[in-house]
């Protein structure tokens, strides 16, 4: 058998000790499908004695991560410290420059520095392993670059944030308020403090950046992805939504359309027939749509200490065997470059809801301004008028959902239907992604 693979570990919060563990727990076996023993040589945190349920004390402790990064004492070294700055980015370029393999689960130091990091990985002929850094336990890194290289990918999307999955389905079941279920999560450790970077969207774009490289041989670019998170989904459209046969999920989605890759971030009305429709709580799942398999779902946990390190010692056991991939699926110099598309370009069908003044002609002045921009309405729903449908001149919700159209004919339409005074709050406009 080979000498034990050495290594270095930074970052020792609950992803870290869970490695540790699960690392001692198999070593057996990972030593038997690897070919090599593996084992935790040295370990780096911001406190030593800080309890974490793990024995660190026969391993070797650096204060600076950059150190132990360059340390002839490892030969691989993981990143589980977070950021895309700081000790993260110094320590992962560090393990590169000195020829050692870098795992890590830092999506955002990917999503912006992830072409950097991979040439440098190239250079070196090192590995950059990355399978943790979306969607947790789920092998989705390894399923798009690997299992379906056959593959044309048509379309890849998911649910991608356990958090704004969680929130939403608590406002669906319990009939609770968008505040309530994100203090609830708070509580419970789903969100953070600040909990912008989950509900706004930015944490699956970072994601999503990570999924189209792989999935259309670009180069990582967040930049290129519309946002918009869950901050303004009401407990009526998720009631709404019921109602139409819908759920609303916050997706991410990368597609080719005939203007390039699409990528964005949104809630999204999804059928409840669907795979993912079913998905609940803080579970993630990811879609790929191909020529040769068609339609594959991966469902799972998307965080978690345990999830997560069972993804980062996959990678831990791939470089053991040598296995060593390009990154993103490609030399960084064919990795092409995905401009961001503007959501006008965007067509399919659309979820609107309106509260408009109930008085004669309302609803013939909003029917007008969509048929004149040759919008179709699939269906329209109104509710709380007055008894016996005597109108009450107070606003009631006008539920309009329409066949394939684009961003820009509905943005153009909801304007002039602003500008006639029928409606009294800003239009709600959700998309809707067909299976």
């Amino acid at each position: 058998m080979s000498n034990p693979l050495r290594v270095g570990l930074a970052g020792l919060g609950t992803v870290g000790a869970s490695v540790i563990k699960l690392l001692e727990r198999q070593s057996t076996a990972l030593a038997s499908r690897t070919g090599r023993a593996i084992a935790i040589a040295a370990v780096s945190a911001r406190e030593r004695g800080r309890e974490r349920g793990v024995d660190i004390a026969g391993f070797q402790w650096f204060d600076d991560p950059v150190a132990m990064a360059q340390s002839a004492d490892i030969d691989l070294f993981v990143e589980l410290m977070g950021g895309d700055e700081g000790p993260a980015r110094a320590s992962v370029e560090a393990a590169l420059g000195a020829g050692k393999s870098v795992v890590t689960a830092n999506k955002a130091l990917l999503a912006k520095h992830g072409m950097s990091l991979a040439t440098l990985a190239e250079k070196q002929k090192v590995a950059l392993a990355f399978e943790a850094s979306v969607a947790g336990g789920i092998p989705i890194v390894k399923t798009l670059r690997e299992g379906l290289a056959g593959n044309e990918i048509r379309r890849v999307y998911g649910i991608l944030n356990g958090t704004c999955n969680y929130i939403l389905s608590r406002m669906e079941l319990e009939k609770l308020s968008f505040e309530q279920c994100l203090r609830e999560a708070q509580r419970l450790g789903y969100a953070e403090a600040d909990p912008t970077f989950d509900i706004g969207g930015f944490d699956s774009a970072h994601k999503l950046a990570i999924l189209t490289s792989l999935a259309f041989g670009a180069a990582v670019d967040a930049e290129a992805i519309h946002v918009e998170g869950i901050q303004s989904i009401s407990l009526a459209d998720l009631e709404a939504a019921d109602e139409l046969g819908y759920r609303i999920k916050l997706l991410g989605v990368a597609e080719r359309s005939e203007h390039g890759i699409e990528q964005r971030v949104h809630p999204t009305m999804v059928a409840k027939s669907s795979a993912i429709a079913q998905v609940m709580g803080v579970t993630n799942a990811v879609t790929i749509d191909a020529d040769a398999v068609k339609e594959l779902t991966l469902v799972g946990p998307g965080a978690g200490g345990e999830a997560t390190a069972s993804a980062v010692v996959a990678d831990i056991a791939d470089i053991a065997r040598g296995i060593r991939s390009a990154p993103f699926g490609l030399p960084v110099a064919l990795l092409g470059h995905v401009a961001r598309l503007p959501m006008q370009r965007h067509e399919g069908g659309y979820y609107i809801r309106l509260c408009v003044h109930d008085r004669p002609g309302a609803a013939a002045a909003i029917a007008t301004r969509m048929a004149e921009r040759q919008i179709s309405l699939e269906s329209i729903m109104q509710k709380g008028r007055g008894g016996r449908g005597v109108s009450t001149g107070a606003p009631v919700p006008v539920i309009l959902i329409t066949y394939a159209t684009s961003e820009t004919t509905i943005r153009e339409a909801l304007e002039a239907v602003v500008k006639d005074g029928y409606i009294a709050e800003r239009p709600q406009v959700i998309r809707i992604e067909r299976d």
